[in-house]
Order: structure tokens, then C-alpha cells, then sequence
């Protein structure tokens, strides 16, 4: 049998009572022996666009208890994905409930630290695992990893190393280790990458458990770093199971935040105060941190050009026009909109050839059929009365127009 991995066997078996885009393997493994089940089956998702592009890159989540978060995630991953409020992922599950293997899986000390089993464990998922699917899948920078109660607690020992290997925690009713609270202190004042947490709680855990979680939750809110971005729910009408299906979708939406568009909160926290300039280059830094972060190289979206639109129209006396039409002209070159800024910039300057120029432009680019086209061209209406005001009355002159629709030609057949 081909060697696809150095020290590791891997046997890969369809699974065909769900999608192709999901399979199943049984992984043997180096680091676990002993007391540990050293052959893991895993449960790997790959979405449908994986086949399409040879160079996308994937964030990748590792879900611990498969056997009941696996498919939650998945199926919260596919939605999001497809409401564009994240980038699709690569999921890969590992079971851990056939032998009961997570409780020595996860197991801690009485000092809060891993077991000889769970640092087996541990070195399992950071040593062969990751390794295995960087190299057998396209996978971005940004790693995830989710647990349940005892996997929960597991996932922080990541968080707390030297060089954490996952940027995103997202844990559910966590069982926290008795001295969790410590090695949190020691951590978090010196992340220095964006990292994502997530805890819940709920009466349903029971007093005990539930006061543990809520005492991590305000040694958390004393934390001021920028990096370490943090959030808590309390599901006080769920049950253990329910929580579940509450819980990731919860987690999803902090830990893409930056991925969605422009929320009214977003804005009005980070944008409403800057000016013309900044706005720019917020929105442009957003898209580079989205690429880098997820690998989805996606351009900046018409919903967040226009969420800076007040700014742009209404500070520095609109000074910036210009430079935000160019900016959508280079993104969205068949939209007239980009024309239409600038053109709106030169005739706020009183500059009346080139604003009927770049209107006349932004027009050449409307449908005939477009609802829109009669309202776009009272712009070009506007300046030519302008100009014919500006000129006694008199009409413009043929070269000129002549010379404005050779340019919208020109303009049409480069691009």
C-alpha cells in the first residue's frame, strides 16, 4: 500500500449514506498507544467548490465528539457559507465516543494540567493530525477546534502554548479544569493575533458547573486586549442537547464577524467617526485580513462600498469622490456607479467637461432595458443645461461631443 503520510496508515472508505463531500477514515496513529484506541475514525467534510478551484484555500475546524457535533457544525458551516456571513471550511470530526475514549482523551490532574493520555492526545492533533491534512488538503492559515463540556476544556491547552495552532475556541458547556482561570492569565495579556473564544452557560448544567463557567466569563471581562475577542451566552430555557445546535451558530457568528459585511454595529463602532481617507482604507484593510485569515479572495462587496457612501458624500466637502469612484471602477467596471462619483466629483468643482464625460461614460454602461437608465441620464441632462447656461445658451459643440463618445468607445472596448 502507497505511503501517503510519513508513520501514519491511512484507509479512506466511502460513506454513502451522506454526501460525496463527505468521508470517513480510519487514521492509526504514532502518539497514541497504551491505554489510548490508537486508530481514530475521522469524518472529513470538503465543500462542493474545493473541486473547482486548484488554488482556494480553506480555514479548517477540527470538531472534537464528532459522533454529535459533527454534523451541527457542518450543516451551521454550509449556511453561513451560503448567506456569505463566512467562508466555506474544511471540517474534519474526530470520534471519540466508540470506547468512551474522551474521557482519557481529555483527561487533567489535580494541578489542571494534562494527563500521560491526554497529552498523547494532544500531540495526536498538533503533530500528526494538522500535519496530515495540510498536506492531503488546501487549507488556509485560520484553524478552528470545538469541544463539548470535557473536549471543551480540552481545546484551551491549545490557547495556552507558547505558539497556539488554532486562532478560533469555541467551546460548549465547558467543564473547566479547576485552575483554567490561571493559565488564562497568563495568557491572554500577550496574544498578539487575532484570537477568537467562545464559552455558554445555562442553568440546565446545574448550580455548580454553571457558577465555574460564569467565573471564567468575569475573568475574561477583565482582559483588555484587542486580539483576544471573546463571547459569552447564557442559554437559560435550553437543555444539553438543545444548547448544542444554539452554541455553534453563536460561535460562527463572533468568530466570521469580520467576514460578514458591514453591520450597522460595525459601522457605527469603527467607521462613522473617521474621515473620508480612513474610511477607504478600513474597508480595504477589512478585504486584505478577510484573504489572508480565510483565503477567500473576495472583492470588496457593493454592500460595504455603499455603507461608507455618507461619509465619502458628506466630509471634506466631498474631496474624496474622485479616489472612491476610481476604487469602484477598479472593482466592479461594469457598474456605472464609479462613474457616476466622478463624475459627481467634477461637477461638484464646477469642472463640466469631465463630468459629462465620466456621466456619459457610467450611461454607456446601463441597459436601454434598465428601469434606472432615464434617472442616470438626467445627470448627463443636468450638466449639458449647465454648460449651456455657462455659454449664453448656446449648444455645445459637435467636436466636443464628438470627442465624449469617442472616449466612452475607448473606454468600453478596454475593458
Amino acid at each position: 500500500m502507497k505511503k501517503i503520510y510519513s508513520l501514519l496508515l491511512v484507509l479512506t472508505f466511502s460513506f454513502a449514506a451522506f454526501s460525496q463531500n463527505i468521508s470517513l477514515e480510519a487514521f492509526k496513529s504514532s502518539e497514541l498507544s497504551g491505554e489510548l484506541n490508537s486508530t481514530r475514525t475521522l469524518k472529513i467534510y470538503v465543500p462542493d467548490s474545493y473541486q473547482q478551484d486548484s488554488t482556494r484555500v480553506y480555514p479548517l475546524a477540527i470538531v472534537l465528539d464528532a459522533e454529535y457535533l459533527f454534523d451541527i457544525y457542518v450543516a451551521n458551516s454550509k449556511l453561513f457559507a451560503a448567506k456569505d456571513k463566512a467562508p466555506e471550511q474544511i471540517v474534519v470530526g474526530i470520534f471519540q465516543n466508540q470506547k468512551n475514549e474522551r474521557k482519557l482523551d481529555c483527561a487533567v490532574d489535580l494541578n489542571s494540567m494534562l494527563t500521560e493520555t491526554s497529552s498523547k492526545f494532544y500531540k495526536f492533533i498538533k503533530n500528526e493530525l494538522i500535519g496530515y491534512i495540510e498536506h492531503n488538503y488546501r487549507i488556509s492559515p485560520f484553524r478552528t477546534i470545538v469541544g463539548n463540556t470535557i473536549t471543551a476544556n480540552f481545546t484551551n491547552y491549545f490557547m495556552v502554548e507558547p505558539t497556539p495552532i488554532f486562532n478560533a475556541y469555541i467551546n460548549i458547556n465547558p467543564r473547566y479544569s479547576q485552575d483554567i482561570a490561571d493559565l488564562f492569565r497568563g495568557k491572554v495579556p500577550t496574544i498578539d493575533r487575532h484570537t477568537y473564544y467562545y464559552l455558554n452557560n445555562g442553568a440546565f448544567l446545574g448550580e455548580e458547573k454553571s457558577k465555574n463557567i460564569e467565573s471564567l466569563y468575569y475573568v475574561l471581562k477583565n482582559f483588555e486586549n484587542d486580539n483576544f475577542k471573546y463571547k459569552y451566552d447564557a442559554f437559560d430555557t435550553s437543555t444539553n442537547i438543545s444548547s448544542m445546535g444554539q452554541a455553534i451558530p453563536a460561535a460562527m457568528a463572533h468568530i466570521f464577524d469580520m467576514y460578514s459585511s458591514i453591520s450597522k454595529e460595525e459601522f457605527d463602532t469603527n467607521i462613522a467617526d473617521l474621515n473620508p481617507a480612513e474610511a477607504i482604507e478600513y474597508i480595504e484593510k477589512k478585504y486584505v485580513e478577510i484573504q489572508y485569515l480565510f483565503g477567500a479572495n473576495l472583492k470588496i462587496r457593493e454592500r460595504d462600498i455603499f455603507a461608507i457612501e455618507s461619509i465619502i458624500l458628506d466630509k471634506e466637502d466631498g474631496a474624496y469622490l474622485e479616489e472612491f469612484g476610481k476604487m469602484i471602477n477598479r472593482l466592479y467596471p461594469e457598474s456605472p456607479i464609479g462613474d457616476y462619483y466622478i463624475g459627481q466629483y467634477y461637477e461638484t468643482g464646477n469642472n463640466l467637461k469631465k463630468a459629462l464625460k465620466y456621466y456619459k461614460n457610467g450611461f454607456a454602461k446601463i441597459s436601454s432595458e434598465d428601469p434606472n437608465s432615464d434617472g442616470y441620464y438626467q445627470n448627463v441632462e443636468r450638466v449639458l443645461a449647465k454648460q449651456k447656461s455657462l455659454n449664453n445658451g448656446q449648444e455645445i459643440g459637435d467636436d466636443y461631443d464628438e470627442e465624449i463618445i469617442e472616449s466612452v468607445e475607448g473606454d468600453e472596448t478596454g475593458r
